[in-house]
C-alpha cells in the first residue's frame, strides 16, 4: 500500500488541478485526507466524489492567506487525527502581463496567496511536526522559482520565496524529524490558465505562447515519487528539468532566453 497508507494529509488547493489529482491519488492509497480551498462548491464535490469510491476525505474551506483560518485548520486536524503526516501547501494563483502594467493589488494578491499561503501552512504545522517528531512538509514552487520566468513577475517573486524557504527549512528540520520538499512544475494543463488575471494583454495569445503541458494526474504520481525518496526539491516536466540545468550551468543564456521570450510575449500586450 506505500508509506501514505492511513496517514494524515492535509492539501490546499485540493479542490482543482495539482492539488485535486494529489488528493485523488493519495485516496487511492488509502490516506486520511483533509481538503482545503476557497471554493467551497468545487471543493465538496471533488470530498464528495472520493467518499463515494471509498475514499477517506474531508472538506474546510479556508484562505490559506488567513494564518488564523490556516492555524485553525492544522489545530483541528490534529485535536481529530491525534497528528499530522504531511501538509502539502499547494493553493496557487497567477497574474499575467508586464510589471509596468501591474496594480499594487496584482502584486499582493499572489504573494499572499502563494507565498504567505505556504508560510501560514508551515507557521501553523512545523512548531506541531517538530514536537511530534516526524512529519513531511510539501511546498508547492514552480519553475517559476528556479529561473527569471517573465510575462507573471509577482508569481515569479513569489515561487523564489517559497524556493528559498522550503531549502532553508529542510536544512533547520533534518535533525528534528521533519522533512521538507518543495516541488517546481513546468506547464501542468490545469484550469488556473483559464482563471487568471492577464493585464493589458490578450489572453489567447499568451496562452498560445504556452508549451504543451502534461495532465495533472501524471504530475501528482511524479511528486509523490519525489516525496516517497524524500527529494529536496521536486522537479516535474522534462522541459522545465531541461530550463532548470541551463539556469545553473549558464545563468546569463537564460536571461537571453527570456529576453527573446519578452518580446514574443510582448505581441499579446493590447495597446501602450
Amino acid at each position: 500500500m506505500g508509506i501514505f497508507a492511513d496517514k494524515v494529509v492535509i492539501i490546499t488547493g485540493g479542490a482543482s488541478g495539482i492539488g485535486r489529482a494529489l488528493a485523488e491519488e493519495l485516496s487511492r492509497r488509502l490516506a486520511r485526507l483533509v481538503l482545503v480551498d476557497v471554493n467551497t462548491k468545487l471543493l465538496e464535490e471533488v470530498t464528495d466524489s472520493i467518499t463515494k469510491t471509498g475514499g477517506r476525505a474531508k472538506a474546510v474551506t479556508t484562505d490559506v492567506s488567513d494564518f488564523e483560518m490556516v492555524k485553525r485548520l492544522v489545530g483541528d486536524t490534529v485535536a481529530e487525527y491525534g497528528r499530522l503526516d504531511y501538509i502539502f501547501n499547494n493553493a496557487g494563483t497567477a497574474v499575467g502581463g508586464e510589471a509596468r502594467d501591474y496594480s499594487y493589488d496584482d502584486w499582493r494578491r499572489v504573494i499572499d496567496v502563494n507565498l504567505y499561503g505556504v508560510v501560514n501552512g508551515v507557521a501553523a504545522a512545523y512548531p506541531i511536526m517538530v514536537k511530534q517528531g516526524f512529519g513531511h512538509i510539501i511546498n508547492t514552487a514552480s519553475l517559476a522559482g528556479l529561473i527569471p520566468a517573465v510575462g507573471e513577475i509577482s508569481y515569479t517573486a513569489s515561487k523564489y520565496g517559497v524556493v528559498g524557504l522550503s531549502n532553508a527549512l529542510r536544512v533547520e528540520g533534518a535533525d528534528l524529524g521533519v522533512k521538507v520538499s518543495v516541488v517546481c512544475p513546468g506547464i501542468i494543463e490545469t484550469p488556473i490558465f483559464s482563471t487568471i488575471k492577464f493585464v493589458n494583454c490578450d489572453r489567447e495569445k499568451m496562452i498560445r505562447l504556452m508549451p504543451k503541458g502534461i495532465p495533472p494526474e501524471k504530475c501528482a504520481r511524479l511528486i509523490l515519487c519525489g516525496v516517497e525518496r524524500n527529494k529536496a526539491t521536486i522537479v516535474v516536466t522534462t522541459l522545465a528539468k531541461f530550463f532548470w540545468l541551463v539556469q545553473r550551468i549558464s545563468p546569463g543564456l537564460m536571461l537571453l532566453i527570456w529576453r527573446r521570450g519578452i518580446r514574443k510575449m510582448r505581441e499579446a500586450r493590447i495597446g501602450d
